[in-house]
């Protein structure tokens, strides 16, 4: 039953927090007040419920640290973002015209601080964590990465090519995030990170869903493996390459950390210790 309330808790924020935030697409200012408020009250919503189901404190969500990790995060995703970019610009054709809309961009801080929040709790906070403990690391990495990617299938200019991507890219690597550091803030930085330096700053499609214009009046042409074409450069072949890498990378130093959960039903205690691991 807490799969249920967790799951519950998270989609009724999510749903209510997203339906409000796309409404208010035209006035940014209060986009950007009322995503931040959604991503603090799914957070305050997921912790409770937490506690109430598992009996622990929700360590992942933890304020000690919260800062510094969601930084981090935001470079890394920041950087991995500014490289696919500098690669389409090598490779096809990309073209910065001048400024775009400020206002526009600070809207989009609010619209990705609140995606990104949300759908960590959802799917790396209850999906994956939960999964992990019944089938270990890498099952539930697969499995979750699937569903992550999939979700994508609904967005506008979905295609079945973007879901993979995003599976390989984001759902594996923001799972294997989490893993090495046993906090959602890490993987809530790179996810907000990413989609704000796709959106807000070079005005590129995020997952093919009609972003506004960001910071940047841009323009990108070329063949549709270089520049993900209508879904963005999420369906880049360099966007699935550095996030491959990155998982790779994440998941080396979950091993070394010894934060990996064995492919097999871990007794009780094996998996409230997994699941309760302090932030490194």
């Amino acid at each position: 039953m807490r799969f249920v309330w967790q799951l519950l808790a998270v989609v009724v924020v999510t749903m209510i927090g997203g339906l409000t935030v796309a409404a208010l697409e035209g006035n940014p200012w209060i986009q950007l007040v009322l995503g931040l408020l959604t991503s603090v009250l799914a957070v305050f919503v997921y912790g409770w419920v937490v506690r109430k189901t598992e009996h622990r404190p929700s360590t992942e969500v933890a304020r000690k640290g919260a800062g510094s990790a969601v930084g981090r995060g935001m470079l890394i995703g920041v950087a991995m973002f500014g490289a696919v970019v500098t690669n389409i610009y090598v490779n096809a054709h990309y073209e910065i015209n001048g400024l775009g809309s400020v206002t526009g961009a600070l809207g989009l801080v609010g619209f990705m601080a609140a995606a990104a929040v949300t759908e960590e709790l959802l799917f790396r906070g209850v999906l994956f964590r939960i999964i992990e403990e019944y089938t270990g690391t890498w099952i539930a990495l697969t499995l979750t990465a699937v569903v992550f990617g999939a979700s994508h299938l609904l967005n506008p200019n979905a295609s079945l090519w973007g879901a993979l991507a995003i599976a390989i890219e984001a759902g594996g690597m923001l799972a294997a995030a989490y893993a090495a550091t046993r906090t959602l803030w890490l993987p809530i930085g790179l996810h907000f990170g990413w989609n704000f330096a796709a959106a807000g700053i070079f005005s590129t499609e995020v997952s093919g869903n009609d972003t506004p214009q960001g910071l940047l009046d841009s323009v990108t042409s070329g063949p549709t493996w270089v520049t993900g074409g209508d879904f963005g450069p999420e369906g880049s072949v360099y966007a699935v390459l550095f996030g491959a890498l990155a998982t790779i990378g994440f998941m080396w130093l979950a091993h070394k950390r010894g934060n990996l959960v064995p492919r097999r039903r871990a007794d009780r205690a094996d998996r409230a210790a997994a699941t309760t691991t302090l932030p490194r």
